[in-house]
Parts: structure tokens; C-alpha cells; sequence
């Protein structure tokens, strides 16, 4: 069987809390966005050029009309006409602006951009979003084109809210995101060190793949050397010097990705995906979790149920109700603290 690792891992992410809008300038300018955990950010240069510099990454990047870029990794950064300028945080600017509307700083006129913004839930998905690239760029013209549609769309679901635009939203940042990784990938990532990278290895890429398809089997390098065509000793070397740990490794760290979306969103018993991962005995399973994840599978099932219930319980009102009850999210949803 055939498997798509990329397309397995992000649909562990699940998509929500979709926002966007407009940002204009004129003048010269500067704003400092700020860095959020499991939040994705998606940008299309409308007219106008700009500076990016993101927190962390030595290189920055000198942006213009048409160009793409995708920050999944939540990273701060910073928007500017001129670097040496004094900064405006981007809360500030964005303030009041309603989803779907339009943020001026200086007049606007002279620089425009489209902004697209998601959450994505799961107490895994810090650990999901870390296995991605920092920075995604986009500079060919037929990748830009499909990004910018996709933003585009999802403004106008923004701002006409019609029945079902909550779900349409979430659907767009979903393809965005993968129309924009897809992209990265197919223009050739040279040399660095990350799962990322080692998709575009066609070597590696298939081992991958192979523990993809098949989680539960017990897997040894040799095996998976031939899945690559290497081997065993050529094989673990190349694995753990591009990816950054060793294949046992990452088998673990996938299983467990896998465990706890299951605990986290099927409600399985502990038993039933110790038994699907490939684990002997519950005990064995339980033992491997909280090595990895620092708790047990039952403690991680009833901080995920406290997570889920305070990200969905509104204020209370004067009455003692939930006043986001019947609200749909993106309706209650200003750009505050979102940037």
C-alpha cells in the first residue's frame, strides 16, 4: 500500500479558528507580529515590496509583488518597508478590524497584503508543526497563483458568512497549507536537517513511507534499508544525518503521534492502540508513552479533555450563560491578539 507521509501527518492537524483579511501602508512602516504556538500563517504580497525577517532565521527576505510565504511553525516576525525602523505591533494595527475586513497603517496606497491565519488543535500539534519548515516561500508565479485564490476565497466566506462558511474556511487553511509545503518540496529543499528534508530525499522518502504504512510491524534497520535501497549501516547513517535522529526514533515518535490523536479524538481504549501500534501488552505501551510524552496515556486523555473544554467555554455573562454559546467563531472573532 501506498502512503503519502506528508499528507498523513497534516491530517493530525485539524484546522480552526480560520481567519483573514486585508493589511495596507503607505509611507515607510514596520510592524512585529507576534509568535504563537499552533497557529499557521499564510501571506500573499498584493502590490508593493516589503522586508520579512523571522525570529530565528539568519536570512532575511526581500518580498514583492506576488510572492507567497507560509509560517507554520508560529515563529515571531517582522513586516517592513525599512528593517531599521521602529516597530508597531501588529496587535495594535490589526485592532478592531473585523474578519474578512481591512487593516490601514499610514494612509495605505503604497503596500498591500493578503493574511490568512488558523489554529490548529491537539496537544500534539506543537510537536506535528515542529517537524515542518520555518519559512516557506513561494516565488513561482503557478504556485502563487493557486495560494493566492485560496485566501482570497476564504475572505469572501469571511465576510458573506454564509451556512457552512466555518467549515469552508477550515478546508481552505487545510489545502493552502498543503498547496504551499507541496510547492516547497517540489523546488528542491538542498541541504538541511529535518523530516521535511528527508521527503524530498526519494531514498529516504520511501522508508518513510513504509513505516507509514505500516506502524504495527516490527521494523529493523535492515528492513528498512532495503525499503530504501541501502544498506542497513548506509542506510542509518544518511537517516540520522538528515533527519536528525535515528529511524527507531522516529518510528517512536510517529506511533505516538498517532497515539495520542486516537486518545485524543477516537476515544479508543488504551489496549486497542496499544495492540494497533505494534505493542505486546498494554503495559509495554503505556511504558513507551510516557517515555516519550512525560505522562501516561490516561493522564494525557484527561488534560486533552481539560484543554478542549476550556478552549470551548466562552465568558460568562451577567446571567451566568456562555455568551459565545450560538455565536459561530468566526463571527465573535476581531483580529486582536491574533497577530
Amino acid at each position: 500500500m501506498t502512503v503519502d507521509p506528508l499528507s498523513e501527518l497534516l491530517s493530525l492537524l485539524r484546522p480552526r479558528r480560520a481567519i483573514s483579511s486585508r493589511f495596507e501602508a503607505g509611507g515607510d512602516w514596520s510592524i512585529q507580529f507576534g509568535g504563537q504556538h499552533k497557529h499557521i500563517k499564510c501571506y500573499v504580497i498584493l502590490s508593493g515590496e516589503c522586508w520579512l525577517a523571522v525570529d530565528g532565521i539568519e536570512n532575511v527576505a526581500r518580498l514583492e509583488q506576488g510572492d507567497c510565504f507560509v509560517l507554520p511553525s508560529g515563529r515571531p516576525f517582522r513586516l517592513a518597508s525599512d528593517l531599521t525602523l521602529p516597530s508597531v505591533a501588529a496587535s495594535a494595527v490589526f485592532s478592531g478590524a473585523q474578519a474578512g475586513g481591512v487593516a490601514i497603517i499610514g494612509g495605505g496606497g503604497g503596500f498591500s497584503l493578503l493574511v490568512s491565519r488558523f489554529a490548529v488543535s491537539g496537544r500534539q500539534a506543537d510537536m506535528l508543526l515542529g517537524l515542518l519548515p520555518s519559512v516557506v516561500h513561494l516565488r513561482k508565479e503557478s504556485d502563487q497563483v493557486a495560494l493566492r485564490w485560496s485566501v482570497e476565497r476564504m475572505m469572501q466566506e469571511l465576510r458573506e458568512k454564509q451556512p457552512g462558511g466555518d467549515l469552508i474556511a477550515q478546508d481552505l487553511a487545510h489545502m493552502m497549507l498543503v498547496q504551499a509545503l507541496r510547492a516547497h518540496l517540489a523546488e528542491g529543499l538542498g541541504q538541511g536537517t529535518g523530516w521535511f528534508f528527508a521527503l524530498a530525499d526519494k531514498q529516504l522518502s520511501l522508508a518513510i513511507a513504509a513505516m507509514h504504512a505500516d506502524p504495527a510491524r516490527r521494523w529493523t534497520l535492515r528492513d528498512l534499508g532495503m525499503q530504501a535501497g541501502m544498506s542497513r549501516s548506509v542506510f542509518a547513517l544518511r537517516f540520522k544525518e538528515v533527519v536528525g535522529e535515528t529511524p527507531m526514533q522516529y518510528l517512536t515518535r510517529w506511533r505516538m503521534l498517532l497515539a495520542c490523536d486516537r486518545l485524543e479524538h477516537a476515544g479508543d481504549p488504551v489496549a486497542i492502540i496499544a495492540e494497533a501500534l505494534g505493542y505486546e501488552s498494554e503495559s509495554a505501551f503505556s511504558a513507551a508513552f510516557k517515555r516519550f510524552m512525560g505522562c501516561s496515556p490516561r493522564q494525557y486523555c484527561r488534560a486533552a479533555d481539560e484543554d478542549h473544554h476550556e478552549s470551548t467555554r466562552g465568558p460568562p455573562s451577567s446571567n451566568g450563560l456562555d455568551v459565545n454559546a450560538e455565536v459561530p467563531t468566526m463571527e465573535r472573532n476581531t483580529l486582536r491578539g491574533l497577530y
